[in-house]
């Protein structure tokens, strides 16, 4: 069983979401939250005044799957997550976790079952 994070754009979650619809994943956690990358807060190229660097919203998707369908997830958010063909600073990131357990709260069944 692996936890996939991703951080992507908030203006890519409906396109995200058919992809994954498309490799029959159903299951999705859905986080707001803000950061900053290689693209140091900035928006089409553009600085604040002081310096500093601006927090951007991102959102993080959290998706726990079954080893046979690690490889499918993580395509199907790269073809939902990508802007354009070649894609840009800023389209986000995948992270595969180890997930050690899972239980249904419903059922307590465990483990695969479970997701």
């Amino acid at each position: 069983m692996k936890l996939i994070i991703a951080i992507v754009q908030p203006n890519r979650l409906e396109q995200i979401k058919e992809a994954l619809s498309q490799v029959e994943v159903f299951r999705l956690t859905v986080v707001d939250c803000m950061g900053y990358a290689r693209q140091k807060g900035e928006q089409n190229a553009q600085r604040t005044g002081d310096g500093s660097i601006q927090l951007l919203r991102k959102l993080q998707l959290q998706i726990a799957v079954n080893e046979e369908f690690v490889e499918p997830t993580i395509q199907a958010i790269l073809k939902g997550a990508k802007s354009e063909q070649e894609g840009r600073i800023g389209d986000g990131k995948i992270f595969v976790l180890p997930m050690e357990e899972c239980i249904r709260i419903r059922t307590s069944e465990r483990g695969t079952e479970a997701i």
